[in-house]
């Protein structure tokens, strides 16, 4: 059952107000942390780029300002990544009073793995795909043409990729809750696999930039975890029809 006692309009406001505050200070403590190691934090990030870049290339800045705003924006992205435990666990304290008994058991399993796949999902787009799209927008260098890129243009395109490729990792938790609330069926999963296809090819089109390598490196893994969204289904609709 519900928790019995209702909390007033306001008294949720005044909940809501405090959790946010302790997820923006936690915020805060990872931006300071961060900020002290800046510079490992953005040539970790530049590594997959410097290591298919000829040795003397490097990155640029091209305002007076840009590499202080840049070093700002990453120690924020990271202490956001930092923070994000203290961030999941006030989500579910805030949600957890308005659940069920059983909605309550399956919750921070979610959490914890949309965590799990969000931060794959960043990882497999380091360390496989950045290697390989870099190296194919490096090829149309020539003596004539050279690449020269920025720390911020470097910084928006990366992080947009990164989380990209995070969320649709998540594909496989989407579909398998879905199936967990009875939205979907395994025979629905499985009969519009070839439609589900060409959306993936066509979500890759628009999410990476126009090159057939990233769209096809992040339709491939698309089509894996569909069909390991299709195992999950089967494991949660067996789970409903033995409860």
């Amino acid at each position: 059952m519900q928790d019995k006692e209702k909390m007033p309009f306001t008294d949720h406001l005044e909940e809501l107000r405090n959790r946010l505050i302790r997820c923006f200070i936690a915020v805060g403590i990872g931006f300071s942390i961060s900020y002290f190691f800046k510079e490992e934090i953005f040539d970790f990030l530049m590594k997959p780029l410097l290591q298919v870049m000829p040795s003397d290339n490097k990155l640029i800045y091209t305002g007076l300002p840009e590499a202080f705003f840049t070093y700002l924006k990453v120690s924020f992205l990271s202490g956001i990544l930092v923070a994000v435990p203290v961030i999941l666990y006030e989500l579910w304290m805030f949600i957890a009073p308005g659940l069920y008994k059983k909605e309550k058991t399956i919750l921070m399993p979610i959490v914890f793995l949309s965590s799990f796949f969000f931060i794959g999902g960043a990882l497999f787009g380091y360390f496989v795909v950045f290697p390989f799209g870099f190296k194919f927008f490096l090829s149309f260098s020539s003596d004539s043409i050279k690449a020269l890129p920025s720390m911020r243009e470097y910084l928006s395109f990366s992080s947009k990729m990164l989380l990209a490729f995070g969320f649709v990792f998540e594909l496989p938790l989407f579909i398998t809750v879905m199936a967990r609330m009875g939205l979907i069926t395994v025979d629905f999963l499985k009969k519009n696999r070839k439609y589900a296809l060409l959306l993936f090819f066509t979500g890759a089109a628009i999410i990476t930039p126009p090159d057939v390598v990233t769209q096809i490196m992040m339709a491939l893994p698309l089509m894996l975890l569909y069909e390991i969204s299709i195992i999950g289904a089967k494991i949660f609709k067996k789970k409903i029809e033995n409860e």
